[in-house]
């Protein structure tokens, strides 16, 4: 583990790693085998031991800005609602009527001040208690207070909402954190700031490949010539580990005026992109003026599948210093930007590695020690999942 730097500091070791033609690495080249993208019991370790386990993003929490807002989110091991109190607070409950089990909310997203099940108007409050039993007389005795919705254990810190998709668990998002890694993230405020747009998209590709791939500075280069290529350099990256989370920066190529001239004292954050692994399935990239969010979540059955969000996260309105109809074409433009990148060159490429992997005589695979945060991604989801098997003794 390493102890975090100051930022400028860590742009000069960057731009100091791209005068020479290097990159911070990790230890040693890795093997791992193409089963590790295909096997559903391996993926259903990975639900339980890591979904199940440790606290992981589902929005922002300007995404549900006013009492009864909702959403619901597809987790490896449950469908949930998560909505806002009105205390402010949040709660997080299964998606599901406990008269026969049927789907209470098949919205997205919306505000409800009563959740009503569509099968026999069984309905529920905010807080997720049982509210009525319809035709109760002839039901027979309930207790209510004992069947209200289940409940998914939810905190809301640093402005994203974050669950452990396990009924049973605890959550504690500092702790998960780590010193380091809380602390980075009480500095950027981004409770202060609104989830421009947010926009989920289900791949036929394992939830591993699709993360790998946003934490890889290798690939820069190759797979988008045309866009990233074009302004991130490849293959620089002055990186921070901080056992389960880690932290990288790559230089833009905007910085290359520095390569023979001494920037002195004056700030390099504009020519620089940040780049935080939050374990297990989050990659948030802090840009020179927004930040954006990319998770990953498997499916809750089949390997070969998952969910990837983008969230594009801004300063307000009112906090940009731009009328709103300018704010509003900025932001839309990068988005539409974003988005042609994501299913032109990143999907694309990604759904032919997942078929690539099911080949029976794929051999082994490796990880260079160039891709150090792909490495920390392994290691760490990997010690999860060890760590759940040692206490239930194995599958």
């Amino acid at each position: 583990m390493t102890t975090s730097l100051p930022r400028q500091d860590r742009i000069r070791r960057a731009l100091e790693l791209l005068r020479n033609e290097t990159t911070d690495k990790f230890d040693e080249v890795i093997d791992f085998a193409p089963g590790e993208f295909t096997d559903p019991v391996l993926a259903q370790d990975e639900r339980d031991y890591i979904f199940g386990t440790v606290p992981s993003i589902v929005a922002h929490g300007s995404e549900l800005a006013k009492p009864n807002d909702f959403m619901t989110v597809q987790m490896p091991r449950n469908n949930i609602i998560v909505i806002r109190q009105k205390d402010r607070s949040v709660k997080a409950f299964v998606n599901l009527c406990r008269h026969r089990g049927a789907l209470l909310e098949d919205r997205e997203k919306g505000r409800c001040r009563i959740f009503s099940c569509p099968y026999h108007r069984w309905s529920y409050d905010p807080d997720g208690s049982l509210r009525t039993i319809t035709r109760d007389t002839t039901f027979g005795d309930v207790d209510r207070a004992e069947h209200g919705l289940i409940e998914i254990p939810v905190e809301e810190r640093h402005g994203f909402i974050w669950v452990v998709d396990n009924a049973n668990a605890t959550i504690d998002v500092a702790d998960w954190l780590g010193p380091e890694m809380d602390a980075i993230l009480s500095e950027y405020r981004l409770e202060d700031s609104v989830c421009f747009k947010a926009g989920g998209f289900d791949e036929p590709t394992n939830w591993k490949i699709m993360q790998d791939a946003f934490l890889d500075g290798y690939h820069i280069q190759y797979a988008h010539p045309n866009t990233a290529g074009k302004i991130i350099h490849t293959n620089v990256m002055a990186f921070e580990d901080f056992g389960r989370h880690c932290r990288f920066i790559a230089p833009r190529k905007t910085i290359d005026r520095f390569l023979e001239e001494d920037p002195g004292e004056q700030p390099l954050d504009k020519y620089v992109t940040e780049t935080h692994f939050l374990l297990p399935n989050s990659t948030l990239l802090r840009q020179p003026d927004h930040f954006q969010l990319l998770t990953f979540r498997p499916h809750p059955t089949d390997p070969t599948q998952s969910r990837m969000e983008q969230r594009l996260i801004v300063p307000t309105v009112e906090n940009s210093g731009m009328e709103a109809e300018r704010w509003e074409r900025l932001w839309t433009k990068n988005w539409d930007i974003l988005l042609a990148v994501l299913h032109n060159e990143d999907f694309p490429l990604l759904r032919g590695s997942q078929r690539g992997m099911g080949s029976a005589d794929a051999g082994d695979m490796m990880l260079g020690r160039n891709e150090i945060a792909n490495q920390v991604f392994r290691r760490e989801t990997r010690r999860l999942v060890e760590a759940g098997r040692a206490v239930s003794g194995g599958r």
